[in-house]
């Protein structure tokens, strides 16, 4: 018989909330089974779950985790992560071209406060 989950059970071992889950249920990425009101979770949905939260701890999209998703194949995953992997490679340029944006700012910073001193300098107290 296939593991379930119910969604009290993903929300603790994962450590997010109910409504978080039920928020990637209504975006599409998690497809738990019904049984009256009750969602019954399967370990793909919770795979599923897994991968929507490391993608955005890493900055990744909605959109971006969802075509992670899709991608998944159970018979073999390579396309899946030769598409991470990319995808991973694309963050990080993005991060390296922050961190640039971020020195520029520090610098124009920098040459704001010793212009605002060296004018406050000459005058009058």
């Amino acid at each position: 018989m296939p593991t379930t989950y119910s969604i009290s059970d993903l929300a603790r071992e994962l450590d997010i909330t109910t409504r978080a889950i039920r928020f990637y249920e209504e975006q599409g990425m998690l497809n738990p089974e019904r049984r009256g009101q009750e969602r019954i979770y399967s370990a793909r949905d919770k795979v599923s779950l897994k991968l929507i939260l490391r993608g955005k701890r890493i900055g990744f999209s909605l959109a971006e985790c969802r075509e992670l998703i899709e991608l998944y194949d159970p018979t073999g995953n390579h396309k899946q992560l030769e598409t991470f992997m990319r995808k991973i490679a694309e963050r990080r340029e993005q991060l390296r071209q922050q961190l640039l944006d971020i020195e520029q700012m520090q610098l124009e910073l920098d040459t704001a406060e010793e212009r605002c001193l060296a004018a406050m300098a000459q005058v009058p107290a």
